[in-house]
């Protein structure tokens, strides 16, 4: 072979590598926003169900010992304390992913 043919050969080889590799690419997201509003319903839920859990408990345990609500009004608030504990650990999961993806994308730049 003549080294033209060679450089063509190469060339023709490099362009369908490239091809392949933008085949290979990850598309870019267009439901973005869906998956924002799924992320804040599912910290909106934890926050509810703590607090449900909580209220659950403490009027269960009202009408067991019969006392006034305060064990209703102590677990709501702690329900409310574990739901936003909730809330913050599910905000750091998604803060990391988020910026695991960011260096991902900065790494292959």
């Amino acid at each position: 072979m003549t080294e033209p043919d060679q450089k063509e050969q190469m060339q023709r080889l490099h362009d369908r590598i490239e091809a392949a590799k933008r085949a290979q690419d990850p598309k870019p997201r267009v439901d973005e926003h869906y998956s924002a509003a799924n992320l804040a319903w599912r910290m909106v839920i934890e926050l509810v169900a703590g607090l449900g859990i909580g209220f659950g408990i403490g009027y269960g345990l009202d009408v067991l010992f019969g006392t006034i609500p305060i064990f209703m009004m102590l677990f709501t608030l702690l329900g409310l304390a574990a739901g936003i504990k909730t809330m913050m650990r599910s905000a750091k999961e998604i803060e990391a992913e988020k910026l695991a993806e960011e260096a991902e994308k900065n790494e292959r730049n």
